[in-house]
């Protein structure tokens, strides 16, 4: 396959010359339908070839061997025809779920559920399916670049920032799952997964460390968990999972995890880790708000997520969450859930990232929290992410790496014997929760190593200056009013 990039780029071009299209969020609709029958095509030819009684939960003339992947088949108006008449309605359909497959089909509907095919020219839907049949997703090479895909189409929607939503460069979700360790049958939540990125690096995790068997693959496949409100990326997180070998990932939810009252949240949701990069900056609909208590009532995504998370886990459960630097010294309901998080979790440690890790979407600067429900906590760590020498910032050409977190990783220690082989470091710091609490729960220190750079802006500079000689002047004044009273005291 060439470049995803150019793939997409071209797909796109194609798509803009039918009528029937109109804009980047419809091209987007068009392409994820289209990846996603391709993709689960290609995973049914692999399992084909390790189950003698396989069986597909799409009827044969759907399936897209049968109609999309010979390049000199149908075109036009006979598979426009198809596509719109027989195709998506059947697909939708109840009857559908008569399958013989019945769970793999209840997927496969629910994706369907919100799709549409925009395109109106058969002509031009033939070439985009051509485009698309040049990717093998059973190369390891080519699925490995599912993530590329999704990248590529939120640069081009150019709103996708708006509400918060940035895609999690891989190096940050595999940093977190690798820290986090979550075990072959404990559950693994992302409570807002997008496309699916914390639960694929969580399936690899698993598959490299603890996954022996096929029935150790059982088990993992029932541990993923997640939720996402969106059709677009939860179809896409769909599509990932069957890639990543979860064929019936029933544990992805398309919903909104904040519309669930707070105190309905029952033992049964709970589970034993979270790892998520909930919307920031994004403000929720009217009334989410109020299935909340009023100490956390506020239409902040990202506060609302946090109380869910602290919910949601299990005692003894782990917990490492994305939040931006504003959580870390904001007040209000923000400061009611960093007090609960040092009273109810061991919040122990906050790796503070620098700017520039979800360019080209924002420049805001974020901060990882990893903290374990059930005991209180008696210290935090900060460690301060420095920049790889040679790089003053990030950027699509030249991305954060995961090798960059080797040093984090040689620190880190255990956490079952309370980090003790954790050391203070150029980056890396201790403070202690009382402190903190004095502090009013303000989490944004400076790094007590760093000397700060001396300001040589000249417009700074004279400011400075300004400020300087007000200062000498009120000194003069007072001590003038002072020498006064001391003469007019004494002339009395």
């Amino acid at each position: 396959m060439g470049n995803i990039s150019s793939v997409i780029k071209a797909i796109q071009d194609i798509m803009r010359k039918d009528v029937g299209v109109d804009g980047d969020a419809q091209r987007i609709g068009q392409m994820v339908w289209m990846f996603f029958l391709k993709i689960l095509d290609d995973r049914e030819a692999e399992l084909e070839l390790v189950e003698d009684d396989f069986q597909s939960p799409i009827p044969e003339p759907l399936r897209w061997r049968n109609w999309a992947a010979n390049k000199e088949g149908n075109t036009g108006e006979e598979l426009y025809d198809f596509v719109q008449n027989t195709l998506f309605p059947k697909l939708k359909s109840q009857e559908f779920l008569n399958s013989p497959r019945r769970e793999q089909a209840q997927v496969v509907q629910h994706v369907f559920a919100d799709a549409y095919n925009y395109m109106k020219s058969g002509t031009l839907l033939r070439q985009v399916i051509n485009k698309i049949n040049e990717i093998d997703f059973n190369n390891s090479g080519d699925w490995h670049t599912f993530g590329g895909i999704y990248e590529q189409i939120l640069k081009d929607l150019q709103s996708a920032g708006n509400s918060g939503e940035f895609y999690t460069p891989r190096a940050v979700t595999k940093f977190i799952v690798n820290r986090v360790d979550p075990q072959l049958d404990e559950t693994v939540l992302d409570p807002a997964c997008g496309t699916g990125g914390f639960l694929t690096c969580t399936i690899d995790h698993k598959k490299e460390h603890y996954v022996k068997t096929r029935s150790d693959n059982d088990v993992l496949a029932k541990t993923i968990r997640g939720v996402e409100k969106k059709p677009l990326p939860f179809m896409l997180c769909i599509t990932n999972m069957i890639l990543h070998g979860i064929d019936t990932p029933r544990h992805i939810a398309l919903d909104n995890t904040l519309s669930k009252p707070y105190t309905g949240i029952s033992e049964k949701d709970r589970v034993n880790v979270i790892v998520s990069n909930p919307p920031f900056g994004g403000i929720e609909e009217d009334g989410i708000e109020k299935n909340f208590p009023a100490t956390y009532r506020t239409r902040e995504t990202a506060d609302l997520f946090i109380a869910v998370i602290k919910r949601r886990l299990k005692k003894h459960g782990r917990g490492a969450v994305v939040l931006p630097d504003g959580f870390l010294f904001g007040e209000g309901v923000k400061t009611n859930l960093k007090r609960e998080l040092l009273e109810e979790c061991n919040l122990h440690t906050v790796v503070r990232l620098p700017k520039g890790v979800f360019n080209p979407y924002t420049g805001i600067k974020t901060n990882i929290l990893f903290f374990t429900k059930g005991e209180p906590t008696k210290n935090i760590w900060f460690y301060e992410h420095p920049y790889p020498e040679g790089v003053s910032n990030y950027s699509k050409t030249k991305p954060m790496r995961f090798e960059e977190f080797q040093p984090e990783i040689d620190w880190w220690g255990d956490e079952a014997d309370g980090f003790k082989a954790r050391k203070e470091t150029p980056h890396a710091w201790k403070v202690s929760a009382e402190y903190l609490a004095a502090c009013n729960y303000n989490f944004d220190l400076k790094n007590p190593h760093e000397v700060e750079d001396e300001d040589l802006d000249p417009m700074h500079l004279l400011e400075a200056y300004q400020n300087t000689q007000n200062d000498i002047q009120n000194l003069r004044d007072k001590l003038k009013l002072l020498l006064s009273d001391a003469l007019n005291g004494t002339r009395k």
